[in-house]
């Protein structure tokens, strides 16, 4: 990908998302933990340890070459986008929960991400003189994922009016950064994109799958409400892919790992749509 775009544009940009995302977050969407901690607690395990684990399964069942398999364990680590508060709205889901889950994630994934990443580098591209996350670059996570969110906070907490009307502006930005960063991936692959669709199309979708089917079927078997599975379900299956294509373009200076973020956040909007539409609660 274009140095400029890659170094430049992509971490701006995201920084901007995330800082949107911080505008819409407030104290009390941590506190609001005590309000949900069965759903909170069934969607973070879910979230940090089954799916990473489901996603590590699949690339070896799969036998995913080691660039993709990187990419798809990125993925995994990813924490969840502002498009599943939208999603679990328009499907009846609790959105405070997301909105909680959300900022949990958002934290937690600057410890987390950089730790599958690493694992990962090392069981699938040892031997490839990958550097993987070192210390700087995992400063580097923390500052594109927490300093802008925090940021956000900031500004909602001394002008909350200001920050109330930036929120749909900037939600359009997320979805017009995920287009180019999306579109920006496969124009510098283009030569490779049909294989690479191929190769990471089926364990993208399976793994979509899988991540919606958990997110929603492990907080009903814990006696979660409907729509807080449905909002758990969102969270999980709808992965900030934005995150994980400027990582791989940035930190790890390939396009090729960012390809599997690609290819599913190209697939999630319309599986998460049919599946919300299938458990979204009805009138009785």
């Amino acid at each position: 990908m274009d140095s400029v775009l890659a170094q430049v544009f992509l971490p701006v940009a995201l920084g901007i998302v995330m800082l949107g995302l911080g505008l819409g977050l407030t104290i009390a969407d941590f506190k609001r933990i005590v309000v949900f901690p069965k759903a909170v607690l069934v969607a973070l395990v879910c979230q940090v340890l089954l799916l990473p684990l489901a996603c590590y399964g699949l690339v070896l069942a799969f036998d995913l070459p080691p660039v993709l398999a990187v990419g798809m364990m990125l993925l995994a680590a990813s924490p969840g986008g502002t498009t599943a508060n939208l999603y679990s709205h328009l499907f009846g889901g609790n959105v405070a929960l997301n909105v909680t889950l959300t900022a949990v994630n958002s934290v937690l994934a600057v410890f987390t991400l950089p730790i599958v990443a690493n694992l990962s580098l090392e069981r699938f591209m040892s031997g490839t003189g990958q550097i993987g996350l070192q210390f700087d670059k995992v400063l580097q996570v923390f500052a594109i994922v927490l300093i802008p969110v925090a940021l956000g906070m900031l500004v909602r907490s001394k002008w909350q009016a200001f920050a109330e009307r930036m929120q749909r502006p900037v939600r359009l930005l997320s979805v017009v950064v995920l287009v180019v960063v999306i579109a920006g991936t496969i124009i510098n692959e283009r030569e490779n994109v049909a294989t690479y669709f191929a190769d990471a199309g089926l364990v993208a979708l399976a793994f979509n799958l899988i991540s919606l089917t958990v997110g929603y079927f492990a907080p009903r078997l814990a006696k979660v409400g409907k729509a807080e599975s449905v909002a758990a379900a969102m969270e999980i299956g709808i992965h900030n892919g934005t995150l994980a294509i400027v990582i791989a373009t940035t930190l790890l200076n390939s396009t090729q790992i960012a390809v599997p973020a690609a290819v599913y956040s190209i697939i999630m909007f319309f599986t998460a749509a049919a599946f919300g539409y299938l458990v979204r609660p009805r009138p009785v």
